[in-house]
């Protein structure tokens, strides 16, 4: 009954946190876009309320005219909207399918025992630390080189560094799924923590001063604005390799290579570049690069090169028509190797195989998930040989019925 509860809060906790998700990260793009087209006007009108950009954009049969003010509007005349609740909720519904999902079992999901032999409790604190830690290194690189000279390409630089070693380090210590996992989770930390920390803060001196009726100091209040910008745009770099690290770990071909956080590692790179390019080219041409391409090149050869490295070798020629599987000998393997999680006494995913009838009635779900995507057992925790897996599949081959 537990594992049935379970499974119903890892659903609807991930459609919430998709949804929040889809929210955050389509605010996100649409301001970066609106920062890269406003345009500063000629109107004196507009220069005399302290319009620093402009743009006109037409969606759903009507016209917007998006004004951006380099400070502050000397009074604001409707509701003042804050875009936060999308981070938050965000990361709020992600920590909370993670602590379902991941260290509520950690010995199964987080732990791969014949990589790195610990506690569960000990595992589930490395990685609710490494969230933080993350963080508090990001920070810091942010808070000292951001805005020195070439300070962006400062913190660009040292936090590939910072990343490359999270890859490697998160591969080393847990079990692939959940490095690729928590890799992916500690960016998304960082990103709502500038929400949290310095973007909406920020914004809130601002409306402070601004609502006060006092005289305040407009450098000042600039220093702010200038500091969330910053922040808005390293989330908007972290956007695409925080989804690739979210979504790969689906994929068991990716987190099983031998190289699995140089993968990580090199697709994420990979996906920075190409929204690298996508920013730059929405830009108004005074602000575009020269030639935005060589991002999405780069980015494109990167997956292409990726591709090819982890492309399968090809099987050789059988000498002889491999002989059909029997049920029996699939019991045999079952009861060995999925039975511990899928019989009388627990039945993960509400699945049972310790019959002949509920293994055929599975029989699919069996195949793709112990041959085909290979995902099952988790971590190979019980062991299975590639032999065992073979005969699994031959069995299935054959329609899943010979005694």
């Amino acid at each position: 009954m537990e594992t049935y509860f379970l499974d119903w809060a890892n659903l609807l906790l991930r459609w919430v946190h998709v949804i929040t998700a889809i929210a955050w990260v389509g605010s996100s793009f649409y301001f970066v876009f609106l920062d890269n087209n406003l345009v500063r006007p000629n109107s004196p009108d507009l220069l005399e309320k302290g319009v620093d950009g402009a743009m006109w954009a037409v969606h759903g049969g009507g016209f917007y005219n998006p004004q951006k003010y380099m400070v502050a509007p000397k009074k604001i005349h409707t509701p003042l909207h804050w875009f936060y609740w999308e981070s938050y909720s965000t990361w709020l519904s992600g920590f909370a399918l993670f602590t379902v999902l991941y260290l509520w079992n950690a010995g199964t999901f987080l732990i791969d025992q014949s990589l790195f032999a610990w506690s569960p409790v000990a595992a589930g604190a490395t990685a609710v630390g490494l969230l933080v830690a993350f963080w508090f290194v990001y920070d810091a690189i942010s808070r000292i080189f951001g805005f020195r000279e070439n300070g962006e390409a400062w913190v660009g630089g040292l936090m590939f560094l910072v990343i490359a070693f999270s890859c490697w380090l998160t591969c080393q210590l847990f079990a692939g799924r959940a490095a690729f996992l928590i890799v992916g989770a500690m960016i998304a930390t960082a990103m709502s923590a500038n929400v949290f920390f310095w973007i909406i803060p920020g914004q809130r001196k601002v409306v402070a001063a601004m609502t006060s009726g006092k005289t305040y100091d407009p450098m000042e209040m600039a220093i702010h604005g200038k500091r969330g910008k910053q922040r808005s745009v390293h989330n908007t770099y972290f956007t695409l390799p925080v989804l690739f690290a979210m979504l790969s770990n689906h994929y068991s071909f990716l987190y099983t290579h031998e190289k699995h956080w140089l993968i990580l590692l090199l697709m994420m790179l990979a996906g920075a570049l190409i929204r690298q390019f996508f920013v730059q080219r929405h830009a108004w041409n005074h602000q575009r690069a020269a030639n935005p391409w060589p991002f999405a090149a780069v980015g494109v050869v990167i997956i292409i090169a990726v591709v090819v490295w982890l492309r399968p070798a090809p099987a050789p020629a059988p000498s002889a028509a491999p002989a059909v599987a029997t049920l029996a000998q699939v019991q045999t393997i079952i009861a060995q190797r999925c039975v511990s999680c899928h019989g009388e006494q627990v039945q993960m995913k509400n699945i049972r195989l310790d019959s002949a009838d509920t293994l055929r009635q599975h029989a699919q779900n069996v195949y793709q998930q112990v041959v085909v995507t290979r995902q099952m057992p988790m971590n190979n925790a019980t062991g299975i040989t590639e032999a065992e897996r073979a005969t699994i599949g031959r069995w299935f081959q054959a329609g899943a019925k010979a005694d």
